[in-house]
C-alpha cells in the first residue's frame, strides 16, 4: 500500500462517491457481519468486544464506553477504496494482530490508550489502508481480527435498557443532540474543515470527530470516556479547558499519518454527575472548530 502524502498543488484531491447499501454486500460478506451506511458516503462496521471484562478505576467498562472496535470503508471517484478503523485488543493479542496487519499491507497509524489505569491491560490501534480492491482490504482486516478474541456478531438485537441519565440535561450542557445505545449516551461533533488524507477527501465525520460517551453508574452519575479532535493551535487551549473542568487527560496522539490539516486527538476520562461532566466538557469543545452532528 502506498501511504504517502500528495504533493501540494499537484492535483485536485479525489472525492468520495455516494453509495447505497447494495454497494457494500461484498464487504459485509468478507467481514462476516453487517454494518451501516453513514450519510450515503461511508460504510461503518462495529466489532464490540463483549468478550472482555475490563475494570477502570472500579468501573466495569462496557463496549459502548470504550471497548468498541470499528472500521469504515469509503469509495472514491478514482475507483479506489479507503479503509480506516480503530481496534481494541488485549496486550497479549497486540503482537499477532500487528503481524497480520503488516502481512496484508494495513498501516497502523496509532497504538495508544483510551482509558487510564485498568485491568486487564488493553490497547487500541488505528489502522488505514487504501487500494483498488475493497474486498482484499476487508479480508486483510478480518485476518487480523481473527487473531483476537473478538466475538462473532450477536444473534438478534441485544436487550436495550433505559439509560439512568438526564439526557436532556446532557444535550443542553454540551449543545448537541445525543443518542443512546442501551449501554451509553453519545454526543458527537465533527470538524468543519475539509480533511484530506493521501490526496483523498475524507467524508464529513470520518476520522475527524470529537465524541463523548456517558455510561450510567446510577443516581444520575456517569463514567465519561471521550476523544476530542484538534488542530495544533487548539491543543493547549483544549487541554487547559478540560483540566479546569476536572477531566482527566489519558492520551494525546494522532489518528493518521498524512492528514491535512494535521489533526491531534486527546482521550479523556472522568466520573461524576453526568450533566456536570457535560458542562465541564463544553468549553473544550468550544475551543475547537467543530459542530454537533447526529450521534
Amino acid at each position: 500500500m502506498a501511504h504517502g502524502a500528495m504533493e501540494p498543488g499537484t492535483m485536485e484531491p479525489v472525492k468520495p462517491v455516494h453509495t447505497t447499501e447494495d454497494h457494500w454486500g461484498d464487504i459485509v460478506r468478507a467481514l462476516g457481519r453487517p454494518g451501516n451506511l453513514i450519510r450515503g458516503t461511508y460504510h461503518h462496521t462495529p466489532f464490540p468486544r463483549h468478550d472482555l471484562s475490563v475494570l477502570c478505576r472500579g468501573v466495569a467498562v462496557t463496549p459502548g464506553l470504550a471497548l468498541g472496535s470499528h472500521v469504515s470503508f469509503v469509495r472514491y471517484d478514482d475507483g479506489s477504496t479507503l479503509m480506516m478503523g480503530d481496534l481494541v485488543m488485549t496486550e497479549d493479542e497486540l503482537p499477532a494482530m500487528t503481524d497480520a496487519f503488516q502481512a496484508h499491507g494495513i498501516a497502523q497509524t496509532a497504538i495508544h490508550k483510551h482509558l487510564p489505569s485498568h485491568e486487564p491491560n488493553v490497547w487500541w490501534t488505528h489502522v488505514c489502508a487504501h487500494g483498488p480492491d475493497a474486498v482484499q482490504l476487508a479480508r486483510g482486516l478480518r485476518s487480523a481480527l481473527d487473531r483476537t478474541g473478538t466475538p462473532p456478531p450477536a444473534q438478534g438485537p441485544r436487550p436495550q435498557q433505559p439509560l439512568d441519565l438526564d439526557t436532556a440535561g446532557i444535550d443542553a450542557a454540551l449543545g448537541a443532540k445525543g443518542a443512546g445505545s442501551g449501554e451509553v449516551y453519545t454526543c458527537l461533533f465533527a470538524r468543519r474543515e475539509t480533511i484530506i488524507d493521501e490526496g483523498h477527501v475524507l467524508p464529513a465525520g470520518l476520522g475527524a470527530t470529537s465524541a463523548f460517551n456517558f455510561q450510567p453508574l446510577g443516581g444520575g452519575r456517569a463514567a465519561l470516556s471521550g476523544d476530542l479532535a484538534m488542530i495544533a493551535t487548539e491543543v493547549q487551549d483544549v487541554l487547559a479547558a478540560l483540566r479546569r473542568g476536572g477531566i482527566e487527560l489519558v492520551e494525546l496522539h494522532n489518528h493518521g499519518l498524512t492528514d491535512e490539516p494535521r489533526l491531534f486527538f486527546t482521550h479523556v476520562w472522568a466520573v461524576g454527575d453526568a450533566v456536570d461532566l457535560a458542562k465541564a466538557a463544553r468549553p473544550a469543545v468550544a475551543a475547537t472548530n467543530a459542530a454537533p452532528v447526529a450521534a
